[in-house]
Order: C-alpha cells, then structure tokens, then sequence
C-alpha cells in the first residue's frame, strides 16, 4: 500500500458513510415532497371548491383576516392579487435543498394560481448553511433595486453551483447583481448594511414566533402545513 492512500478499511468506511448521507437526503426529499403535495391538495381546494358551489358569491368573499404575523407590509410578494382572499406564504433558505427543490413547484403554481392568489416570500436562513445568510442579503440588496424576484430566481436556478460550500460565496452572488444590471456600488452598499440584516432578522423571528423550525414551511391564509 502506498503511504499516501488510506486503509481500505477507512475507504470502506468513507463510503458507507457518503451512502448514508445520500440516502438520508433522498428520505428528506420525499417527505418535503409530501408535505408540498399537502400544500397543493389544499390550495387547490381552497381555490376550486368555492368556484364550484357558487362563483358569484366567492366574488364577495373577504379577505382573510387571520394572517397574523404570516405577513407583514413590507413582505416580499411574487404576486398580488387585489382582493386577497388567498395568500399563499414560504419561509425559505437560499441554500435549503428542498427549497431548490420545490422551487419549480411554486414557479407552476405561480404560473397556475398567479391571477387569483397572492404569493409570499419570507427570509429565514439556517445557521448550519453557511451561505444561506449572505443568500438572503444578497437577495435583500437587489430587492432595494426592485429585483427582488429576479434575484430570487436567480439563486435557485444556480443553487447547486454555489450551495453546501464551506467557504463564502460573496463574489458569486455580485456576479448574479451583476448579470441583473444593478447599480453595484449601492447593491455594495445594501449587502453589508445593518437595515438589509435587520430585515431579514425580522423575517425569522416571525417565522420563529410560528412555531417555524425548518425550511420550507408553507402557510396558507395564515394556517400552518404540519
């Protein structure tokens, strides 16, 4: 053996445990996919049935008036719809793989949906994700340049270029300001300020005062997908 490999015994035991953690992954997955299915089933549901039974008087509903702290003025909003009587929130983390996951997912309810109920993002990145911080300010910063949603995009559709690295993502994400044409110095300027962390700080402690533990978690008209 050369002294420069390891045992095979180490080999063996590497590779068992790079098994498991894609195996865990991949049970992780699934079970996120069930709860978003939930999630589909149910806003479906909320938009159809009332159609169905009487679509003159879905037309005169209020709009719901138990949203609490699920959303606040200043929310970030994909879409808006007038009347509100849907509202449709995701915590989420940049860099959570079942975020980039369901991403899709929310893009087709979006492109479905988009006209009649009104979709929310929240920030609330987990500390164990080392970029997902810098993400979420990043994505703050283009929002001050209304880019929100391209920015947002633009971090999911590339997820897998710049997530689980354990080192700082920083240039990667100006480069994404970048592409979107940004003013860079004030992009500069907003990515490192207190107000862009203050903002996203916010967002988890509503999150948190929720009762939410992990990303992503969906609310619908202010109820929680358990």
């Amino acid at each position: 053996m050369s002294p420069s490999q390891p045992p095979a015994g180490s080999r063996r035991k590497k590779l068992a445990q790079q098994r498991a953690a894609a195996a865990a992954r991949k049970r992780r997955n699934r079970i996120f996919t069930i709860v978003f299915t939930c999630a589909v089933i149910a806003l479906a549901a909320i938009i159809a049935v009332p159609m169905i039974v009487d679509a003159s008087r879905k037309s005169q509903q209020a709009p719901p008036t138990n949203l609490g702290v699920t959303v606040r003025e200043n929310s970030h909003r994909l879409t808006s719809v007038p009347d509100n009587k849907v509202t449709f929130v995701e915590f989420l983390d940049f860099e959570c793989e079942a975020c980039g996951s369901v991403y899709p997912a929310i893009e087709e309810l979006r492109k479905e949906y988009g006209d009649r109920v009104t979709f929310v993002v929240r920030y609330f990145p987990i500390t164990s994700h080392f970029n997902s911080e810098r993400a979420a300010r990043a994505v703050e910063a283009a929002a001050r340049q209304d880019k929100f949603e391209p920015m947002y995009k633009m971090m999911f559709e590339n997820q897998t270029s710049w997530a689980e690295q354990r080192v700082p993502q920083d240039d990667v994400f100006r480069s994404y300001a970048q592409e979107l044409g940004l003013d860079m110095a004030k992009w500069d300027k907003d990515y490192v300020a207190p107000e862009t962390m203050a903002r996203i700080r916010a967002d988890q402690a509503d999150g948190e005062t929720l009762g939410v533990q992990g990303t992503p978690s969906f609310f619908l008209n202010g109820e929680k997908f358990e």
